[in-house]
């Protein structure tokens, strides 16, 4: 499928009264694609509920800073282990069946988190928490990869910003119940409740796909998923570089306070949900070409007005147009995954979504490596050289 076969056919002023192309969207269709954004919702939703509990969780096991560190390893050595094989599961069962299996399974485990005892079952319960979770991210991608290939339209944007909009709701509810008084373990359990209703909500109407019963276990990514598998790292990275490390760098320019240094970060998150939610009618009348060297190119602007900006109302402006300028990259590689040839999509989908959660992971910490050994200002700036790779690539992915 070239760029321009994004577009719905539904719009061709050349389709005949009454054709296929001409009747209105197809209600199975649309029921998916409205479930499919409930799914991203209430993933958003759970996976924030943890930030606010991790203090209660903390004290309660009474481990230090460096065992809790450990502790949070956990949960992203669960999420590595688990994804690949989220996507040879969803390649062999369908998407539905791995979103509705772990999906329940990871509704619990919020609130056994604030119960654990022991560091040790903690640390137990984060591996699992973090293998359902992200089971659930990479089936809930490849979902909408079918979506939107059977609607012939761009959707992904528009799911990626619901997955931000559940991730501010779910941390908002949360810390307003906390702050409210009510125990760890209650307003874990309705957070939990809360994604709950919105997943079973969403099971009615997901697509029953089933995958290739000859679909390996595991493959290893290659060709032009390993591009695409590249080209989502350093979105991923530059995600959690401003998520770590862009404060420090506002505060390291004396651009913003200590206390303030955090609406950087604010600023840079609601622009990303805004482009996103306006991501999918870009996408559809400009094709994905423009909008992945149009982002490429703000993003890069964005960091160098961070870098260069002698006054903190440019600075934030750098933070908004980094912010607009990374959103609907990830979209765009997941939906060039769906449709190479290479490999199955479900598997190529898991290797971006795993390729992406290490660079969230590891990321920040290479860069603290490289602004201890040089500056945060100079690592920021080799960032936005790496950034460049992606409109160099921008033909090879946009001509799946």
């Amino acid at each position: 499928m070239n760029d321009t076969a994004q577009r719905s056919p539904a719009s061709s002023p050349s389709s005949p009264p009454g054709s296929a192309e001409t009747r209105g969207p197809d209600p199975q269709i649309t029921r998916a694609a409205w479930a499919t954004r409930a799914v991203f919702f209430a993933t958003g939703f759970i996976t924030s509920c943890w930030a606010p509990l991790i203090p209660f969780v903390k004290t309660r096991v009474g481990a230090d800073e460096s065992t809790f560190g450990l502790l949070l390893l956990c949960l992203g050595g669960g999420a590595l282990l688990a994804m690949p094989l989220a996507g040879a599961l969803a390649a062999k069962l369908g998407a539905r069946a791995v979103i509705a299996a772990a999906g329940l399974a990871m509704i619990p485990m919020l609130p056994l988190l604030t119960l654990m005892p022991s560091v040790l079952l903690l640390g137990v319960a984060l591996g699992l928490f973090g293998a359902f979770l992200n089971s659930v991210d990479v089936a809930m991608n490849i979902h909408a990869v079918e979506v939107e290939r059977r609607a012939a339209r761009p959707i992904m944007s528009g799911l990626h910003a619901l997955y931000s909009v559940g991730s501010f709701s779910g941390a908002g509810a949360m810390a307003l119940m906390l702050l409210a008084g009510l125990a760890p373990s209650l307003a874990a359990t309705l957070g939990a409740a809360a994604a709950a209703a919105a997943l079973l909500l969403a099971l009615r109407g997901l697509l029953r796909a089933r995958g290739g019963t000859d679909t390996p276990a595991f493959a290893w990514p290659r060709g032009v998923v390993l591009l695409l598998a590249a080209l989502s790292g350093i979105s991923f990275l530059v995600e959690g570089a401003m998520l770590d490390w862009g404060a420090l760098l506002a505060i390291e320019r004396q651009l913003l306070p200590v206390e303030g240094a955090g609406l950087g970060y604010m600023v840079f998150a609601a622009a990303m949900v805004t482009a996103r939610l306006i991501g999918d009618r870009v996408i559809s009348r400009l094709g994905q070409m423009p909008v992945l060297l149009g982002g490429s190119l703000l993003a890069v602007a964005g960091i160098a007005l961070l870098i260069a900006a002698p006054w903190s109302p440019l600075a934030l402006a750098g933070y908004a147009l980094t912010g607009f300028g990374v959103a609907n990259m990830v979209p765009i590689f997941f939906s060039a995954a769906g449709r190479q040839r290479v490999m199955p999509p479900a598997l190529a989908i898991a290797s971006i979504s795993t390729t992406g959660y290490a660079g969230v992971l590891m990321g920040p910490a290479v860069l603290g490596f490289a602004a201890e050994a040089t500056s945060l200002a100079t690592t920021f700036g080799a960032l936005a050289l790496v950034l460049l790779l992606i409109p160099a690539s921008a033909r090879a992915v946009t001509r799946l």
